[in-house]
């Protein structure tokens, strides 16, 4: 069937975080809400379909992951990847962010450490800090509006600290994120070995967020870190979900993959009693989704593909103070404003009050992120047009009134 993805669908009074928090969260209802990774489409009809089915059976009490349910992760991963994983290694969860938590806590004790990658996903931040460990910042290096890993300063971080408190390391993990939220970096396969052979070389597990793992523009590829080699894969925590590729956020299920079985233990131990599994619409949703959602999802790619070209060519032409770092897959763009000269609070003012806009704030991911701001183009194109003539408007208006 054709989806239509240009048809502008009324969210709000739907108890949607996106559209029913602006006030609280922005100060004004009158904004268009681009900020949470959540797309303004609905969802495929055979996930829909299955849902409905599965609501007319009357019975909604305690429920597992059936053998069909397994297998529909094992095909997909097998499809898109190429990877063959076995089903002892899958674990179900509500999410990719309580499985970070249960991940970290599982693999260290308060006063570890634990390497991110900023700018990076806001919500690594707690599940490092809570977890009573420290982060060590293996900041991204931008060159020519690409963002790179930065691999002398990665072997760095495994190195005694200096000075009167001298002391060892304890870096117990690396939390990869990729395809990376926000800059949209898909790493390659050989950045992913370098990546790799220095946290194992140093006694550390990779704990690695593939959640857009399915949402990747043209020409570009998707390698699951723990595909490499068996080394790689004894050493490492994957984290999938049909969430953000089909939209299902809501429903809270994500496949975390764990082939060795120690770690496995221990991430079981460390959930148990107070992580729960999924709901059983969650299950029916993710098999639906795996084994019949992917002509909606290829004309879903195709339109991001256009929205992304879109967005593009019109910042580039009628608003060049404002940098656009290219992504290669997610929905999310990484806007560079720091050409207005704004600090952070002024940005996020001028952008809500200005340019009637709800985006994220770049610094929420690191300070790296200051001047920054994070934007979801998984909208209609007329709502992604109105955005940036706001945008231009207010930029415009600037110029002209630069006191």
């Amino acid at each position: 069937m054709k989806y239509n993805f240009d048809i502008v669908h009324n969210r709000k009074n739907t108890n949607s975080v996106k559209w029913d928090l602006l006030k609280r969260l922005f100060g004004r209802e009158d904004i268009i809400s681009m900020w949470v990774a959540d797309m303004d489409f609905p969802a495929a009809e055979p996930v829909t379909e299955a849902l409905r089915k599965r609501i007319e059976h009357p019975f909604y009490g305690y429920t597992k992951a059936g053998d069909e349910v397994v297998d529909a992760v094992i095909k997909r991963i097998h499809k898109k990847f190429k990877w063959k994983i076995r089903p002892e290694w899958i674990i179900f969860t509500p999410g990719v962010v309580p499985a970070l938590h249960t991940a970290i806590r599982s693999l260290t004790h308060p006063g570890d450490e634990i390497i991110l990658q900023q700018p990076v996903y806001y919500p690594f931040f707690p599940s490092v800090t809570l977890s009573g460990c420290t982060i060590r910042n293996n900041e991204l290096k931008l060159t020519d509006y690409q963002y790179e890993m930065d691999f002398t300063d990665l072997k760095n971080q495994f190195l005694p600290k200096k000075g009167i408190n001298s002391k060892p390391n304890r870096v117990k993990a690396a939390v990869l994120c990729n395809p990376h939220n926000p800059v949209g970096r898909v790493w390659s396969r050989n950045e992913l070995i370098r990546f790799g052979e220095i946290i194992l070389k140093n006694n550390a597990v990779v704990i690695s967020d593939e959640i857009h793992c399915e949402l990747l523009y043209r020409g570009y590829k998707h390698t699951p870190f723990a595909s490499i080699s068996s080394e790689f894969e004894q050493n490492c925590i994957v984290c999938m979900a049909p969430s953000k590729t089909f939209n299902l956020a809501g429903l809270e299920i994500s496949t975390i993959i764990i082939p060795n079985k120690e770690i496995r233990d221990e991430f079981n131990y460390i959930r148990e009693g107070i992580q729960p599994g999924p709901n059983l619409f969650a299950y029916t949703a993710l098999e639906a989704a795996y084994n019949d959602g992917d002509e909606w999802l290829e004309q879903l790619l195709e339109y991001l593909q256009e929205n992304l070209n879109f967005i593009k060519n019109y910042i580039k032409k009628n608003i060049p103070l404002i940098k656009m770092i290219e992504p290669q897959g997610t929905y999310l763009i990484w806007l560079d404003f720091r050409s207005l000269q704004f600090n952070n609070q002024n940005l996020s003012s001028f952008l809500t009050g200005k340019a009637g806009l709800g985006l994220d704030d770049g610094f929420l991911f690191g300070e790296s992120g200051s001047g920054f701001a994070r934007m979801n183009i998984a909208c209609p194109m007329a709502v992604l047009k109105e955005s940036l003539t706001r945008m231009k408007k207010a930029v415009d208006e600037l110029n002209h009134n630069p006191g």
